[in-house]
């Protein structure tokens, strides 16, 4: 046993990333760090139309719920023309969103544009994660969960310093930069996966698919859906929203190294920076001892953190807790991404898998927001956390229940 175990391990070690995939990965980076720009100024720049917290998240929630609502279309598009133009497409329409949201004249049109840039993040997000299912040799999932999250969170550390940064050239800056920087990407896939999208094209797609019903009476993936809306609901929606409103409101005139306006920026980039730590530390881990383990850890070490946010009575305190929040998450995302890869399997083709835990997840994230932003306008941020908290508790009790993705050989 010793031996096999030994021999694994060689392997994960010698097994490169394919190129298709690090060109995947190059591109997340330079995504995030657009997303991060815009992450802590997109609830303030919502509140400057006068309006409440929970028309604030409402912003979040509608394109959640486009993402939602599209996400079976990705899964079918997908599965048609293949990933590669349908995740340039995705990223072309959510940076045109970006350019009209700069110049959004009204609460209503502000709230339509990140509507449909929900479309456009859909359609990257599923075509993204049916590739990187397909593509990743099984030894290594865990590995290059790991590396694609890692770029993403790399890029959210820097993204909301920059965004912060930025403001001081006008508040339509941050979200020009970020369509900008979401048609660079969209240039590095076109360019440097032309081979993969040629050969999509030119041939009838005979992979064997992963079907929703098999994919249902597999207990783990079960448990992926109940802790994707938990992840949803308090990574993609209440920390997009109320955190950085949080951040920028509570704690004014406290005499902080900071201002309270920047402090939003600061405490979404030290949440990124835990993530980095922990997908740098723990992700290829999985691949050797599981991904049940760092999930169910990683759920109520965010549970935890996340639930004693609105309880900070310091805005150190508030960085502190974000810094393990985002530990806990990053303990979370790469082993659940490719538990979901377990279910799909090597070589198969996974749209309707991989959508379905997607709009999951955006459903939490469009749930969450609004659930918090009414708590907020009537009881307060700490009850608004707490609950928060709860939810996520509630995605680590799902996967106690469940056997372990990773099929170990020998």
């Amino acid at each position: 046993m010793a031996v096999d175990d030994a021999a694994r391990t060689a392997d994960r070690t010698r097994t490169p990333i394919p190129n298709e995939l690090r060109v995947l990965i190059v591109a997340a980076f330079v995504v995030a760090i657009g997303f991060g720009i815009v992450a802590p100024i997109l609830p303030q720049y919502a509140a400057d139309f006068g309006v409440s917290a929970l028309a604030v998240s409402a912003v979040v929630s509608a394109f959640g719920l486009f993402r939602l609502v599209f996400a079976p279309a990705s899964g079918k598009l997908t599965q048609m023309l293949g990933e590669t133009p349908v995740y340039v497409v995705g990223l072309l329409i959510v940076a045109a969103s970006m350019i009209a949201t700069a110049y959004a004249p009204s609460y209503e049109l502000l709230l339509a544009f990140r509507a449909v840039g929900g479309i456009g993040s859909t359609f990257f997000t599923v075509s993204a994660m049916t590739f990187l299912a397909r593509k990743s040799p099984p030894s290594i999932r865990g590995k290059i969960s790991g590396a694609y999250a890692s770029a993403f969170l790399i890029g959210n550390v820097a993204g909301p310093l920059v965004g912060s940064a930025l403001l001081v050239f006008g508040p339509h800056v941050p979200f020009l930069v970020y369509g900008g920087a979401l048609v660079v990407a969209a240039m590095i896939v076109f360019v440097m996966l032309r081979g993969s999208r040629l050969e999509d094209r030119g041939r009838r797609d005979e992979r064997q698919r992963a079907t929703l019903q098999e994919a249902w009476a597999v207990r783990g993936y079960r448990a992926a859906l109940t802790a994707g809306f938990a992840n949803g609901w308090a990574t993609f929606g209440l920390r997009n929203s109320m955190v950085p409103l949080f951040a920028a409101t509570a704690f004014v005139g406290s005499g902080f190294i900071i201002d309270s306006s920047q402090l939003a920026g600061v405490v979404l980039a030290t949440f990124a920076a835990g993530n980095v730590a922990a997908v740098l530390l723990f992700s290829r881990r999985t691949d050797r001892y599981g991904r049940r383990g760092p999930i169910i850890l990683g759920l109520v070490i965010t549970a935890i953190s996340t639930g004693a946010l609105g309880l900070a009575p310091e805005p150190w305190v508030l960085i502190l807790l974000s810094l393990v929040s985002g530990a806990g998450t990053g303990l979370v995302n790469p082993a659940q991404q490719a538990a979901i890869a377990d279910v799909v399997g090597e070589g198969r083709n996974g749209g309707p898998v991989v959508a379905t835990f997607q709009m999951t997840q955006d459903l939490g994230a469009i749930v969450g927001p609004l659930v918090a932003g009414l708590i907020v306008d009537h009881l307060g941020y700490a009850w608004a956390f707490g609950l928060t908290g709860v939810i996520l508790m509630m995605g680590a009790i799902a996967w106690t229940r469940a056997p372990e993705t990773l099929q170990r050989s020998g």
